[in-house]
C-alpha cells in the first residue's frame, strides 16, 4: 500500500511541474503580447500627451526646424570675428567645419555605435538598465541623438505633465520623450547633421556654448583646427563643465582628457604609442580667453555699433542677442590692430612725458594754471559709486565720504599692465584723471568705409568713446574749412597775404587773434598755402574776414561737419566742438575730389542661414567741385612740403615717393592736440587730451598736436604701408578729370619786386570777391 502511494506521488510530480511550466509559459506569453500591445500604446499616448498626463511634445515643424539661441557675430571686412552679442555665447557650425579628430573623439567617448543605431542604442540601453538594477552602473544609455533631443527641447525641464509628480515615473517619461524625439530627428536629419547640431547645442563652460565658441575660448582655434588632445579636453567637458574645467580644475581635466584619449585608442583612431605620447603633454591654455566686450579688437567700435544694431533690430523685429545675425563691417582687422598698436606705443610714452613734466603736481588746472580745489571730490560726486552710496545712506550722510576715503583692494590700469593695489575710491578718481586719452579713426575716402576705430586707451577702464561720442575744440584742424571756402570764392593757393592780425568788430568791442607765439604778425607776406602749412592764425583770420563766418559755416557743413558751429570770427581758430568722426569725414571730401561720402561701418546684415536681410550703402553728395577739392589737397600737402610746415616732421620713409596732406591742431591751453593726415587712399584723424579740458600739459610746446597726435598717424601709416596684403601703396592724389583751372606754380603769376618783397598779382579782380 505504501509503495503504491509513493508510485502515485512520483507520477503526479512531473504532471504538477508540467502544469506550473505551462502556466508560467502562458504568463510570459501574455506579458510579451501585453508588452507588444501596451508599449506602442504607451509610446503613442506619450507622443500625443493623452489627457495632459505626460506634457507636450515638439511639433513636426519644430522637429524639422529646431532652433536654439545663437549669438550674433560682428565680422570684419577681411573675414575675422571682431566680437559677439549674446545671452549665451553660441555660434553655428556645419559638419564640414569639424576636424576629423574632433568627430572621432566625440563618437569614441559618447556613442561609438552612433552610425549603427536609429537614435536609440538598445544594447547601451539594456546595459544601463541592468547596471542600475544590479547597482553596477557602467554608463548611461543615452545616444548623441537623445542628448540632442534634450538640448533642443529641454525634455527634463519643460512641458511637464500630471504624471511627473508620481514617484518613479518622471524619469521614465523623460526618457520616453527622448526616444521618440531621437527617432524623429534621425528621420529628418543625416547623421552628420545630427553631429553638427549636437556640437552647436552643448555647453563647454567659461561662457562658451557650442563647439565654435569653445574652441575659440580655450585654444583660440576654429573647430576644424582641433587635434586629438584638444578635442579630448573639450569632449571631456561634456561630463562636467566645472568638474573638468581645465582652468578651474586642471588635474581633473587632465585625468579626464587622458581617459578620453584611452577611448580613442580603444577604437583604433590612434595607436597605443600615440596615446601614451599625447598623455604626456600638458593642457596648453596659453591662449585661453573668455569673450567679453573689453577684450579683443575694436572694443570701442563694438560698443558704439551696438546702439545702431539694437535700433535696427527693433525696426526689423530681430533679437540681436539670440537670432544669430551675421553683421559684416568695414573694419579691417589688420588695420585695426595696427591702429591699436600705434595708439598704445605712442600713448604709453606720452604718458611718461606728461607725468614727468607735472613734477608731482595735480594736472587739473584753471586758465591761470592754478590747481582747481576739490576737483577729485567733485568728480567722485558725479560717479555711479557715489549715487549708490546716496541711495543707501542719504544725501547728507557722513558715511559717504568715510567710505570714499577708506582704502580697499582693487585692480587698476597702467601702461605696464593691470596692477593689484590698495586704494580708496577717492584716490582712484585722482589716479585715473592723470591719464591722457585719445581717439583715432581711419577711413577710405572713396567708399566711406571706416577701416580702424580706436575710441580710447583701454575700454575696460575707460568706457568713453573719443571718436564719435566725444567732441572737443578742433583748433587749427578747422582752418582748412576757412581756406576751402576761400578757394571757392576765388582765392588760389598762390594768393599772398601779409602776416598781420585783422581787427574784427564783436559785440563787446574788437577782437584780433594772435599767432601761436603770442605775436600779432611779422609783416611777412606769404601765400595762403604757406599760411595754412605753418598754421598762421592771422592769415586764416584775414580770409575769415574777407568771406565772412556764416559762409565758412555753410561750407563746413556742406563738406561733412554736422555739429553746430558758431558763425563768429574766432571760428577761424576752431572754437566750436566737433568729433574725430566728423573731421575725418569732412577731410575725406577733399581726398574724394569733392564728393562727400558719409563715413559708415556696416555693409550688410545676414540671418543665421546666410540670407541677406539688408545691404547698406553710404549717403553721398557732390559737396564741391573736383578742381577746388584738388586745390585743397594741394593746400594740405603744404604742411609736408612748405618750409615751416607743421607736417614736415613726419617720418622720411612715410613721405618718400608719396603725396601726403596733413594738418595739426592745438587749442590755446593745449587741452586738445589734433592731427588729420590725408593720403590718396586713407584719411586718418587723431585727437589726444585729458578726460576734461582742465587736464592738460602746462607747456604748450609739449601739448601741441604735432607732439601728441601726429606720431600716432605716423606709426599707423608706416605699419599699413609695410603690410603688402593690404594693397595700400604710396603715390600721388588723383587729379581732376577736367584738369586744374588755375596754376599751382606761383612763378606763373605776374611778379614784381619792391623793397626785396615778392608780390604776386592775381589773374582776377580782387574787388570781385564777395
Amino acid at each position: 500500500m505504501g509503495a503504491n502511494k509513493e508510485q502515485d506521488a512520483e507520477e503526479k510530480a512531473p504532471k504538477k511541474s508540467n502544469r506550473i511550466f505551462t502556466i508560467l509559459t502562458r504568463v510570459v506569453w501574455i506579458l510579451f503580447f501585453c508588452a507588444i500591445l501596451i508599449l506602442p500604446l504607451y509610446v503613442y499616448t506619450v507622443s500625443i500627451d493623452l489627457f495632459g498626463m505626460y506634457g507636450g511634445m515638439p511639433s513636426l515643424k519644430a522637429l524639422e526646424n529646431p532652433e536654439n539661441d545663437l549669438s550674433s557675430e560682428l565680422i570684419s571686412a577681411d573675414g575675422e570675428t571682431l566680437g559677439r552679442y549674446f545671452r549665451y555665447n553660441r555660434s553655428q557650425i556645419t559638419y564640414d567645419e569639424l576636424s576629423p579628430e574632433l568627430v572621432n573623439t566625440l563618437l569614441s567617448s559618447e556613442d561609438h555605435r552612433f552610425y549603427d543605431h536609429p537614435g536609440i542604442d538598445f544594447r547601451g540601453l539594456m546595459r544601463a538598465v541592468v547596471g542600475k538594477l544590479t547597482f553596477n552602473y557602467a554608463g548611461g544609455g543615452s545616444t548623441i541623438t537623445m542628448q540632442l533631443a534634450e538640448n533642443l527641447f529641454n525634455t527634463m525641464t519643460e512641458n511637464e505633465g500630471a504624471l511627473y509628480n508620481v514617484a518613479g515615473l518622471r524619469e521614465i517619461i523623460i526618457k520616453t520623450k527622448e526616444w521618440i524625439i531621437a527617432v524623429q530627428l534621425e528621420q529628418n536629419f543625416t547623421k552628420q547633421e545630427i553631429i553638427a547640431m549636437y556640437f552647436n547645442t552643448v555647453s563647454f563652460g567659461s561662457n562658451s556654448f557650442g563647439i565654435k565658441t569653445a574652441a575659440e575660448t580655450y585654444f583660440n582655434k576654429q573647430p576644424s583646427e582641433l587635434n586629438y588632445q584638444e578635442s579630448a579636453v573639450l569632449v571631456g567637458l561634456l561630463q562636467g563643465t566645472t568638474t573638468f574645467n581645465p582652468v578651474r580644475n586642471y588635474d581633473n581635466s587632465l585625468a579626464k582628457r587622458n581617459q578620453v584619449l584611452g577611448k580613442i585608442a580603444r577604437h583604433e583612431h590612434i595607436t597605443e604609442a600615440e596615446m601614451d605620447s599625447l598623455r604626456e603633454l600638458p593642457i596648453d591654455l596659453e591662449k585661453y580667453s573668455v569673450a567679453n566686450q573689453n577684450k579683443g579688437l575694436a572694443t570701442y567700435f563694438r560698443t558704439v555699433i551696438t546702439r545702431d544694431l539694437l535700433a535696427w533690430c527693433r525696426e526689423n523685429d530681430r533679437d540681436l542677442y539670440e537670432d544669430g545675425l551675421k553683421i559684416y563691417t568695414t573694419i579691417d582687422s589688420r588695420m585695426q590692430a595696427y591702429a591699436e598698436e600705434a595708439v598704445a606705443s605712442h600713448m604709453a610714452e606720452l604718458q611718461k612725458v606728461f607725468i614727468d613734466h607735472l613734477q608731482g603736481r595735480d594736472p587739473w588746472i584753471d586758465d591761470e594754471f592754478k590747481v582747481i580745489p576739490n576737483f577729485a571730490e567733485s568728480r567722485f560726486r558725479q560717479s555711479e559709486h557715489y549715487r549708490l552710496l546716496v541711495e543707501k545712506y542719504g544725501q547728507d550722510s557722513d558715511s559717504i565720504m568715510i567710505i570714499a576715503k577708506r582704502p580697499r583692494e582693487m585692480k587698476v590700469f597702467s601702461w605696464e599692465g593691470e596692477i593689484d593695489t590698495v586704494m580708496s575710491p577717492l584716490d582712484s578718481v585722482k589716479y585715473y584723471k592723470h591719464f591722457l586719452q585719445t581717439g583715432m579713426m581711419s577711413m577710405d575716402p572713396h567708399t566711406g568705409h571706416i577701416k580702424a576705430w580706436v575710441g580710447g586707451i583701454n575700454h575696460k577702464f575707460f568706457k568713453y568713446d573719443h571718436v564719435r561720442q566725444g567732441k572737443r575744440q578742433p583748433g587749427s584742424t578747422f582752418k582748412p574749412f576757412v581756406y576751402g571756402a576761400a578757394i571757392e570764392y576765388g582765392y588760389p593757393p598762390c594768393y599772398e597775404v601779409i602776416d598781420s592780425s585783422p581787427v574784427f568788430k564783436v559785440p563787446d568791442g574788437t577782437w584780433s587773434p594772435p599767432n601761436s607765439d603770442g605775436t600779432y604778425g611779422t609783416g611777412e607776406k606769404m601765400t595762403i598755402r604757406q599760411g595754412m602749412a605753418r598754421s598762421v592764425n592771422t592769415i586764416t583770420a584775414y580770409l575769415m574776414q574777407q568771406i565772412q563766418p556764416e559762409n565758412v559755416v555753410e561750407f563746413a557743413h556742406r563738406v561733412g561737419i554736422e555739429s553746430n558751429l558758431d558763425a563768429v570770427p574766432s571760428l577761424s581758430l576752431g572754437v566750436s566742438d566737433v568729433s574725430v568722426f566728423e573731421l575725418v569725414g569732412a577731410y575725406s571730401t577733399f581726398a574724394n575730389l569733392g564728393l562727400y561720402t558719409e563715413p559708415y561701418y556696416i555693409t550688410r546684415i545676414e540671418d543665421k542661414n546666410g540670407n541677406i536681410l539688408e545691404n547698406f550703402v553710404p549717403k553721398t553728395r557732390q559737396a564741391m567741385s573736383e578742381q577746388n577739392a584738388y586745390k585743397m589737397l594741394y593746400m594740405l600737402r603744404g604742411g609736408v612740403e612748405e618750409s615751416g610746415g607743421t607736417s614736415v616732421g613726419l617720418s622720411y620713409d612715410l613721405k618718400a615717393d608719396n603725396e601726403i596732406g596733413g594738418k595739426t591742431g592745438t587749442t590755446n591751453n593745449a587741452s586738445d592736440g589734433w592731427y588729420i593726415g590725408v593720403t590718396k587712399d586713407l584719411v586718418t584723424g587723431t585727437w589726444v587730451g585729458g578726460d576734461e579740458r582742465s587736464i592738460h600739459f602746462r607747456n604748450w610746446a609739449l601739448g601741441q598736436g604735432a607732439k601728441t597726435a601726429r606720431p600716432i598717424f605716423d606709426l599707423y601709416m608706416q605699419k599699413v604701408y609695410a603690410d603688402d596684403s593690404l594693397n595700400y601703396e604710396k603715390g600721388p592724389f588723383p587729379r581732376p578729370s577736367e584738369g586744374i583751372d588755375v596754376s599751382l606754380d606761383c612763378s606763373d603769376y605776374q611778379e614784381e619786386e619792391s623793397d626785396s618783397v615778392r608780390t604776386v598779382e592775381p589773374a582776377w579782380d580782387p574787388d570781385a570777391i564777395q
